[in-house]
């Protein structure tokens, strides 16, 4: 058995209305100018909790630029406000992008490193300041992995910060706050926290201290995300969503994730797709492809999703794939690569750049060569 790393922040804070105890971690720990990373989004329906931050007698300051998944050039402008303000402490604010900015930003504040020395793992040399999270959608598990993942639009992909400075102080998961996201954000974030669970369990690094967390996040999504979507003020089904998008995080760190996020990170890269959008739409296909090097695993997914189990392991694993593309399309995803406007020319380029992210692909529980990689995207197309 391979060993793992689990890291969590110091204090975590989860359940309705815990994000109001922030405050109280500001007044304590004597912090006296905070600056916040937030979506214009967030920063329109977190202005009680700013306020309530700024009541502590703390000068607070929001940058609510990070609007869509951040490239390089969006980061720099932020991590220059930040430096001009001098905090004591970082807060982000919002969905999965702003959260990977102010957690980078906290550690690069101090300008011994830059952003483009320390893509990859383990490179970041230290975090000198307070960094605390609070998410306002569930997907993506950023507020507890020590993961951050940015454009570079020079190469046109993504990449990814790796390391355990990146995980925060203090999270505060609270589902009061995802009240308002949108039933489109919502379906997106939330199937993007599905597949980190099942990336984490069908995985060769999977781990048993890993499994658990990514079964009851898959059992919380899958039954309850499509009544988020419908139902958006269902604070049961925003909760248990919630839930399963912190397990998903924490098996960012010690499994990480696998072939679906390497063949989605070229769609984000070049066209901008929503991560959770592109990842929804390949993973019935990467997975189908993957069923037969873990059937049994993929059959535990399944059972999990809430499929009846069949008369062989195969079968129940087949049942799964198809229960997966079930919630997709109640949830109102786009189904096919030609729905969010993906030219067919474009696939052969797509499976090239998709075969370079091997720090993904090295986990999936079957080789994609190239080859592979452009039949799965004309499956999806």
């Amino acid at each position: 058995m391979n060993c793992v790393i689990l890291q969590q922040p110091k204090r975590l804070f989860f359940g309705p209305g815990c994000s109001a105890r922030l405050a109280e971690e500001i007044a304590g720990l004597g912090l006296r100018r905070i600056y916040v990373v937030a979506s214009p989004t967030a920063s329109r329906h977190g202005e009680a909790l700013v306020a309530s931050w700024r009541a502590t007698g703390a000068l607070v300051e929001v940058n609510a630029s990070v609007d869509q998944e951040p490239d390089i050039a969006r980061f720099e402008a932020v991590l220059a406000g930040a430096r001009q303000f001098a905090p004591d402490g970082i807060v982000g604010l919002g969905g999965g992008s702003p959260l990977d900015v102010a957690k980078l930003v906290a550690a690069l504040l101090d300008g011994r490193q830059a952003i483009r020395d320390v893509f990859g793992i383990g490179k970041l040399l230290g975090r000198g300041v307070y960094l605390a999270c609070v998410p306002m959608t569930a997907g993506t598990g950023s507020e507890v992995s020590p993961n951050a993942v940015f454009i570079d639009e020079i190469e046109r992909v993504k990449k990814g910060v790796i390391s355990p400075y990146l995980v925060p102080d203090v999270a505060l998961l609270d589902p009061l706050l995802t009240l308002s996201v949108a039933p489109s954000v919502t379906a997106a974030v939330g199937l993007d926290a599905l597949v980190h669970c099942m990336e984490g369990y069908a995985n060769k690094a999977a781990h048993p201290a890993v499994d658990f967390y990514a079964l009851e996040g898959i059992r919380r999504i899958g039954r309850s995300l499509a009544t988020a979507v419908a139902h958006g003020d269902d604070i049961v089904a925003r909760t248990d969503v919630m839930l399963g998008a912190y397990y998903g995080g924490l098996c960012l760190g010690p499994v990480n994730t696998a072939g679906v996020h390497a063949l989605s990170a070229p769609l984000g890269g070049e066209y901008r797709i929503a991560h959770g959008v592109a990842n929804s739409l390949l993973v019935p296909h990467v997975f189908r492809f993957n069923l037969a090097a873990m059937p049994a695993r993929y059959a535990a997914i399944a059972i999990a999703l809430g499929v009846a189990p069949a008369e062989t392991v195969e079968a129940t694993a087949v049942a799964g794939v198809e229960q997966l593309a079930a919630l997709s399309l109640a949830c109102g995803i786009p189904q096919r690569l030609r729905d969010v406007k993906i030219p067919e020319t474009a696939l052969p380029w797509l499976a090239k750049e998709a075969i370079k992210i091997q720090r993904l692909l090295k986990n999936n529980p079957r080789e994609i060569t190239e080859s592979d990689a452009l039949a799965i995207y004309r499956s999806a197309y």
